[in-house]
């Protein structure tokens, strides 16, 4: 991980896992992997550029024949035009359904039911699958707390990029065929 994403994993009163976010217990650093890390050479797949593995998450944020090689992948598995923003659900700011305060990031959500909610039982929707186009509006969580700690501590965004209305199928058969390409 990197420094700041490992900051965030360790913010909360208990530190998380930056995976899982199950509790972390205190333990010893993996300075092997860290070396392997520090040692091993890779390539970037857009410019064909060689740098050691611990290099290239901030290459990739800088490199703009990377970005349209990520954004190439997208396009292949986009069916609409990521422009069309006619009946664009908002997946930014949610409510919180046991008390109906609005405008929560998924973080500010997370926080708020673990401070007001965490001994409430009564089952809810979750607002931020219901927003999302696999999301059943209708389902309600039978333990909606812990439901948040393990699917909604950081969101989907942060991590890859999202297309919605790309179908999950093709995306997966997109993955995997740049995933054999690029070995």
């Amino acid at each position: 991980f990197c420094t700041p994403c490992l900051q965030e994993c360790l913010k909360p009163k208990k530190p998380v896992c930056g995976v899982c976010r199950s509790t972390l217990s205190p333990g010893s650093r993996a300075l092997d992997l860290e070396k392997q890390i520090e040692t091993t050479e890779t390539t970037c797949n857009g410019c064909n550029k060689k740098m050691y593995l611990s290099k290239m998450r901030s290459h990739a944020a800088s490199c703009s024949k990377y970005q349209n090689y990520i954004m190439e992948g997208v396009k292949a598995v986009t069916k609409e035009p990521l422009h069309n923003t006619r009946n664009f659900p908002n997946r930014f700011t949610f409510p919180c359904p046991y008390c109906s305060e609005k405008n929560f990031d998924q973080e500010g959500l997370v926080e708020h039911c673990k401070a007001l909610h965490s001994m409430d039982a009564k089952q809810v929707v979750c607002p931020i699958c219901a927003s999302m186009p696999w999301g059943d509006p209708n389902y309600r969580s039978a333990n909606f707390m812990e439901h948040l700690q393990r699917r909604h501590r950081f969101s989907y965004d942060t991590f890859v990029v999202c297309d919605y209305d790309a179908d999950e199928d093709d995306m997966m058969e997109q993955v995997l065929m740049r995933s054999l390409r690029d070995k």
